[in-house]
């Protein structure tokens, strides 16, 4: 079995810094080379990799089945430096982390007790749940067919946005059978019938591997299938929450990585314009105001996400209690990272361009990579969009109109 970070080292209160050397070295890892990588279009298989055989994947599993027992602002702390160090690897990792949440972190059966061990082995779960031919984008039945085959199930279909699956071992797959019951299906990305397509070109989050899945006659067991419940996985309100908010760490990440790469910049300029206030661009107020913009960003960003983990951990706790104060619990959560996607958002956007403030038309150069940190959080921030958030908000503020329960809330 692969050595395990310490879980000591992933749920302490204070868990992600100098007492935890193995994430320390694991995050440098994936840091170097993050922008050859992403400007050469050399897919993080390594880096996934290193993931894997750290077992990082296991964070949110129960320390006694090998896992870290962190909480979920333990967790997002981590996502944050993820996306600092590579913005890609940890967009990867989103709906791994997901679908841990949904389906494995508290089993319900035998076929679940062995999900949850193959992840606290080191398994790493995809996704394929977007089909572009519904009208809407979430709480819909997806043609994505479920077929009963004797005592198994044939899958058919094509999804697309499957970000992370082609570096995963499992693939969670989104569909309905015959009387339009959705359900979830996770089964071996190895399996007879499935293909995956590398053929995202979006501007941003280029090696995320966000392409196309092929299920054609995929055999699935009985017990790989598991239907909605109210009171389970994709059945509970406000589900999307946790998928929400990892997206919106990723980019409170991005903030820390701009204001890591602003404050090089500006350290290692040897020449400055011939009307700057001062010969050396490190004494340059103007410059240093720059930078303090972006550190008070970066700042903004990593607090309003983690305010929105608490939330979500308390949630989280009422729920596997059984408190009825699990559903107002849920909604709050889904506010308060409603808001922080608002905040980290804007900083990240921001903050990409106020780079190039620092460093000159020279900072253009596609050698620095610099433009990835804007490209990357505008390409975050598309998820779900800001203008659907901020009207809901606002609905809720004035009138206290609750959130949407479904959808990416």
């Amino acid at each position: 079995m692969n050595k395990p970070v310490p879980a000591t080292a992933l749920a302490s209160s204070d868990p992600l810094h100098s007492q935890s050397p193995d994430i320390d070295a694991l995050l440098n890892r994936i840091a170097e080379g993050a922008s050859d990588r992403e400007r050469e279009r050399v897919l993080p298989f390594a880096e996934i990799d290193l993931i894997r055989k750290a077992r990082l994947g296991a964070l949110r599993l129960p320390t006694e089945v090998g896992g870290g027992g962190a909480s979920i602002r333990a967790l997002f702390e981590l996502v944050i430096r993820l996306g600092e160090a590579d913005a890609n690897v940890a967009h990867i990792l989103r709906n791994h982390f997901s679908v841990v949440e949904r389906l494995v972190r508290r089993p319900q059966d035998a076929q679940h007790w062995q999900w949850q061990e193959a992840v606290a082995a080191g398994a790493i779960i995809g996704l394929a749940a977007t089909e572009l031919d519904t009208p809407k984008v979430g709480n819909v039945t997806p043609n994505t067919t479920l077929t009963a085959d004797g005592d198994d199930y044939l899958l058919n279909g094509t999804k697309y946005y499957s970000t992370g699956t082609l570096y995963s071992d499992y693939v969670l797959v989104r569909t309905a059978d015959a009387s339009a019951t959705n359900a979830a299906v996770l089964i071996p990305v190895n399996r007879e019938g499935i293909e995956l397509v590398d053929d995202w070109d979006g501007l941003g989050q280029r090696l995320t591997a966000t392409g196309t899945s092929h299920f054609r006659n995929v055999r699935v067991k009985r017990q790989e299938v598991v239907f909605d419940a109210p009171d389970a996985g994709y059945g509970i309100p406000y589900s999307n929450t946790f998928a929400q908010l990892f997206l919106t760490a990723i980019n409170a990440g991005i903030s820390r990585a701009i204001l890591r790469d602003a404050t090089a910049l500006v350290r290692s300029r040897k020449r400055t314009f011939y009307y700057a206030p001062s010969e050396i661009p490190a004494d340059d107020p103007l410059l240093q105001q720059t930078v303090g913009q972006i550190a008070s960003g970066a700042f903004a960003a990593e607090t309003v996400v983690l305010a929105a983990a608490d939330a979500l951990d308390i949630a989280t706790d009422a729920f596997d209690a059984g408190d009825a104060s699990a559903a107002d619990a849920a909604h709050r959560a889904a506010l308060l990272s409603a808001k922080a996607k608002i905040v980290a958002d804007e900083f990240a956007i921001r903050s990409g361009s106020l780079l190039f403030d620092v460093g000159g038309a020279s900072a253009t150069k596609k050698a620095t990579n610099f433009d990835r940190h804007w490209r990357n959080a505008r390409t975050l921030a598309s998820h779900n969009p800001n203008v659907f958030k901020t009207r809901s908000i606002g609905q809720y503020e004035i009138s206290g109109t609750p959130l949407p329960a479904k959808g990416f809330f």
